[in-house]
């Protein structure tokens, strides 16, 4: 185990920062801290609250307004505008409308009549769990070392034992009306309480400023951390080691491999984005003789439990034999076990309103030796459920290690995933964009069109792999993309298309970045121009290298890929309107890009009997933004056409029929239409973008 200083919850409160910032800025400050480590709550878990003097906007008089965290928000990355505003007095006379225990989710529908000051952001299901704790600060977070303690089968005594007469201790309850009733009543009763521990649960902590309440609640975060740490420090961890890590290139190997087979398998509901975490404490759990048995009890807080379902699916793999062949084929078999008996847990516990079952694959993956798999609708989704369950790995080690660590018994979880109201936020999310759940791979991705492209496909929900053999180019994009769209839905790898073993661990990164592809964009490069004559045997044997051995390897590896899942896809070809004309002094240019059209039609052709669909896209004249266009190959255009290089441009405008140019994202349109379901019955076509080139008409 790690040292006891390495597990503490540092204090990064600054007095000098504080002392500017209004009542509501201090909350902010105090949330945005307190989520700023996962180790205190996970992303969108927990949530802190002040109750705050401010003037009534009609009647001017002051009045006291609940700020506390809104549905649907995150402590750690939230502003002002994540808060919902409720007036205080209106939601204490909530209570005389309470009709008990059977009734509360109705209490739901009573918070918008307590809106301060039109604010539009919705209250969540825990607003009275802090409305009615009579402190002006409150937190509740869902820090690993207390959950610990309150998923123990002693948590009650283990509570006294820790915190002795600074911390409370209430059984589980869901989160609702009758909990927050209950808060207040141990807060009222025992007013020497910093806080409470919620069985199962999470951590209750208040105070009547925010930095005490925020120095409170690491206190207590870190007073169970150091007893656990002093508790494990000599055992190890969940019964001990039964297996042994393998590399982390062998590792890498097996999750890229496992991944687009488990994503094709539980793709047909609703496409799923992988994800792969080998960190130190997903293997020593992995590895671990307790594996099966704690695995097989869940998880607890319903935090954990919402993002991760009902418990995890261990494959039985054995990094000893390296039996992966022999996992594969069983795959089928354990995750229809898998559905049968999620099936038969809703069968158990559903209630006559219940809604209809939803997706019953697994979320997680544990693979022994190897590390933990989790697949949700998109990337960010299924990064945090392995987030969450390494959330849960913490707390499983804690409480076995001090006592039986006790998962949510079956039915609190079926009340929790089935929730009405849980139902209701699922239903109010936005409908998917086209592209959700889709994963494209895009060749020359540093250059205009690649970025064009890739911009156009995250748009419409895609995670996009951009490939180039520009390792500045690729990077600097790369970090253009994070910070315009999120890191979750990017990624690059630095690949020359004509090296075969680049190109396989390109894919390879892909598969384990995102779980597989669904979408490819062959547009790497390159451009010459030279008299037949002229033409020498490298420059020749350079464009075919690239223009069409590069096509074919890139595609080969993607039509792999995407054999092995099985649900469909989409190749594009980004070819040339010199694919189907030729032009004088580019004989190796058009020979290659007449190639790459030709080896479209192939694939089109093998593809159909398995959903892959392979289309051309044919620009013309793309001078803007256009590596190809930035060097030799524009002042060789220029010549051919006895013109100057800045006359270039309006030259191919005035050649094309509707006097327009050629940009960049008109070629990413036409790639997007290919890549979507619009063209779902298009395969073998060519799309000219040329703003009309009669030579270049397909018929």
């Amino acid at each position: 185990m790690p040292t006891n200083n390495n597990n503490q919850i540092p204090n990064l409160w600054d007095d000098t920062r504080a002392a500017s910032l209004s009542e509501a800025e201090l909350l902010l400050y105090r949330s945005n801290l307190l989520g700023s480590d996962k180790r205190v709550t996970n992303y969108g878990g927990g949530n802190t609250s002040a109750k705050i003097q401010q003037s009534d906007p009609l009647s001017g008089e002051t009045v006291t307004v609940l700020w506390v965290k809104g549905s649907g928000g995150d402590i750690g990355s939230m502003g002002l505008d994540g808060f919902a505003t409720l007036y205080l007095d209106k939601l204490n006379t909530l209570k005389t409308l309470y009709r008990g225990e059977e009734y509360e989710d109705e209490m739901v529908g009573y918070l918008p009549h307590c809106t301060f000051n039109l604010n539009n952001r919705a209250a969540s299901i825990d607003t009275p769990l802090h409305a009615y704790v009579p402190f002006t600060h409150v937190d509740h977070l869902h820090p690993d070392a207390v959950i610990a303690v309150a998923a123990s089968q002693n948590s009650r005594e283990l509570t006294e034992v820790i915190f002795g007469q600074d911390i409370g201790w209430l059984p589980w309850r869901r989160p609702g009306f009758q909990l927050g009733l209950e808060l207040e009543q141990i807060a009222r009763e025992n007013p020497h309480l910093k806080g409470v521990v919620l069985e199962a649960h999470g951590l209750f902590t208040w105070a009547n400023d925010a930095k005490s309440c925020y120095e409170t609640s690491l206190a207590m975060i870190n007073r169970a951390q150091q007893w656990l740490d002093q508790k494990l420090q000599n055992q190890p961890a969940f019964n001990g080691q039964r297996h042994e890590s393998l590399s982390a290139t062998k590792r890498q190997q097996i999750a890229s491999q496992l991944m687009p087979i488990i994503r094709g398998k539980t793709s047909h509901h609703q496409r799923q984005i992988g994800h792969f975490n080998d960190a130190p404490e997903v293997l020593e759990f992995v590895n671990s003789q307790a594996l099966i048995s704690l695995a097989e009890l869940g998880t607890s807080c319903p935090d954990h439990f919402l993002r991760t379902k009902i418990k995890p699916l261990v494959l039985e793999y054995n990094p000893e034999q390296d039996n992966l062949a022999q996992v594969i084929d069983s795959l089928d078999a354990q995750l229809q076990a898998y559905n049968q008996d999620y099936a038969a847990y809703y069968e158990r516990c559903k209630h006559p309103n219940s809604p209809a079952m939803r997706d019953s694959n697994p979320v997680i993956y544990l693979v022994p030796g190897v590390g933990m798999l989790s697949f949700a609708k998109d990337k960010a989704t299924a990064r945090i459920a392995g987030e969450f369950y390494l959330n849960a790995i913490n707390v499983m080690r804690g409480a076995a290690g001090v006592s039986d660590y006790m998962g949510l018994p079956e039915q609190q979880a079926f009340n929790i995933e089935y929730w009405l109201l849980e139902e209701a936020k699922l239903q109010r999310q936005p409908k998917p964009k086209s592209l959700a759940g889709r994963v494209a791979v895009v060749t020359g991705g540093a250059g205009g069109i690649g970025q064009a492209t890739a911009a156009r496909l995250i748009r419409e929900g895609a995670c996009v792999l951009l490939l180039d053999i520009d390792a500045e180019g690729l990077a600097r994009t790369e970090s253009h993309f994070r910070d315009t769209f999120g890191a979750d839905n990017i990624s690059s790898f630095t690949m020359d298309v004509t090296q075969e073993q680049e190109v396989a661990a390109a894919l390879q990164h892909c598969c384990l970045t995102f779980g597989g592809v669904d979408i490819l964009v062959s547009n790497a490069g390159i451009a010459s121009s030279a008299p037949l004559d002229e033409t020498t045997l490298e420059l020749w044997q350079r464009n075919q290298d690239i223009l069409s051995t590069g096509y074919f390897l890139v595609t080969r590896e993607t039509f792999k890929v995407m054999k092995q899942q099985n649900i469909a896809g989409n190749i594009i070809f980004v070819s040339s309107k010199n694919g189907l004309v030729a032009s004088a002094n580019a004989s190796a240019y058009c020979t290659a890009k007449a190639a790459e059209i030709q080896l479209a039609r192939s694939v089109a052709l093998e593809g159909a009997p398995l959903g892959i669909r392979a289309n051309v896209v044919n620009p013309d004249a793309v001078l803007r933004g256009s590596k190809i266009w930035t060097g030799k190959w524009r002042e060789e255009r220029a010549s051919a056409y006895n013109m100057s290089v800045d006359e270039l441009e309006e030259h191919y405008r005035q050649r094309s029929l509707l006097r327009l140019n050629v940009l960049p994202e008109d070629i990413a349109e036409a790639i997007y239409f290919f890549a979507s379901d619009a063209s779902a019955k298009s395969t073998g076509n060519i799309l000219n973008v040329d703003a009309g080139h009669a030579p270049s008409f397909t018929r």
